[in-house]
């Protein structure tokens, strides 16, 4: 068993089965507790369904009743040779804004198409967003084969439909897997109602799954806040994003570039640390009396960009257009300030991949843009390629979030 857990975002069109699908892989391989199914089929019974496998992802009251999911659920899954951590993300498009902040935690993802409805444009678009946040290797499973009598004619043609989307996407495709959640075919065994299918159950393609691990070699630790409990010194706390932090190391503040020396670094539950790695959430003391706050972005060199402009693809959440020159809050990492679009260079419908408008004023729905956002002051940021925390933001328009995006 592989030490690290793997991420993998469950994306697809509303009612098109994810959560079904993870609630039957939790169950056949045994990963539920006794006390979880025995919920399970109390809630079942109580709104006159069998045992049903959705529940197990949807917490929420109001997500049992209307048969939907309304919010990004985790949970735990292992394979013989791999741990998961299933990221259940929605499909309406009424709830993008949650799918995205899904998303954004995935390392892989798995595309569910409905083998009777096919492809649908909700589809497209998570395909696109996933690919948008850096999910390019994706599985597809092809969900309801029992609805269509198993039928390879009609499972090739659903195939061929979403490989195509997804090869214009240059998304790599892991498996096409033909399945029915509900009744457990092809899901850990396969299935003797499709003997024309000759690939691996679900369960054995994603035990083979590899992650390939991006280092960040150069320090990021973008400081969350401030502490003032120790002997009078404030404390300044936040997670380890690249690299790694050294005490008795100078290191750079950002975005003033000015220099400090690690003091001293701290740790719930360990003493002495000599040093803190990625993923670690810490507190450090600087030598003398150094004043830091949220929204500071500690590294070891100079490698950052620190601008007031920058491009982006983003993609629009509001159900309201935004515009050019129109003010909207910046929340990028733990940076928060005010900012306008400066231009937009071009939006798109991200589900037929056409081109709306060239040199727009304005963007709305669910569409793609390439902007140049223009900041009130100075933000350190990064490629989403090079740096995926500082490579990509929200904004955020009377506490409400209308648009997510990444850094070009």
């Amino acid at each position: 068993m592989e030490k690290h857990s793997i991420n993998i975002v469950f994306a697809g069109h509303v009612d098109h089965g994810k959560s079904t699908l993870i609630g039957r892989l939790l169950y056949d391989t045994g990963c539920l507790p006794e006390e979880k199914i025995k919920e399970i089929e109390k809630s079942s019974r109580s709104v006159g369904k069998e045992m049903e496998f959705a529940f197990v992802m949807d917490h929420l009251k109001e997500e049992r009743s209307k048969g939907i999911t309304i919010d990004t659920a985790q949970t735990f899954f292992k394979t013989k040779n791999k741990k998961f951590v299933i990221i259940d993300v929605p499909g309406h498009k009424e709830f993008l804004k949650n799918m995205i902040t899904g998303s954004t935690l995935g390392q892989t993802a798995l595309v569910l198409v409905d083998a009777e409805e096919s492809v649908r444009d909700q589809t497209k678009r998570h395909c696109y967003l996933l690919n948008t946040l850096g999910l390019n290797k994706i599985f597809v499973v092809i969900n309801k084969m029992d609805l269509v009598n198993y039928s390879e004619k009609r499972f090739n043609k659903v195939k061929d439909e979403i490989t195509d989307y997804l090869n214009k996407l240059n998304i790599e495709i892991l498996g096409v897997i033909p399945v029915s959640a509900k009744l457990g075919d092809n899901i850990v065994n396969l299935s003797d109602k499709m003997p024309w299918y000759k690939g691996e159950s679900l369960l054995d393609i994603m035990d083979r799954f590899k992650v390939e691990e991006k280092e960040f070699y150069n320090l990021c630790l973008p400081v969350q806040d401030v502490y003032d409990f120790v002997a009078d010194k404030n404390v300044f706390v936040g997670r380890i994003e690249g690299g790694t932090l050294k005490k008795g190391s100078k290191v750079i503040v950002l975005p003033e570039r000015k220099e400090v020396t690690i003091n001293k670094i701290l740790k719930y539950g360990e003493e002495n640390l000599t040093s803190a790695g990625v993923g670690e959430c810490i507190g450090f003391l600087p030598e003398g009396n150094v004043e830091l706050k949220r929204g500071n972005i500690i590294v070891d060199n100079t490698n950052y960009n620190i601008t007031r402009k920058f491009k982006a693809n983003i993609f629009w959440l509001s159900k309201y257009p935004g515009g050019i020159n129109e003010k909207y809050t910046l929340k990028c990492s733990t940076q928060e300030m005010d900012c306008e679009i400066e231009k937009i260079y071009k939006r798109f419908d991200p589900a037929s991949m056409e081109i709306v408008e060239e040199e727009a004023e304005k963007i709305s729905g669910t569409e793609i843009a390439e902007i140049l956002l223009k900041t009130e002051k100075d933000v350190v940021v990064n490629k989403f390629s090079n740096m995926p925390h500082l490579g990509r933001f929200v904004l955020e328009k009377d506490n409400n979030i209308v648009a997510g995006g990444v850094i070009i």
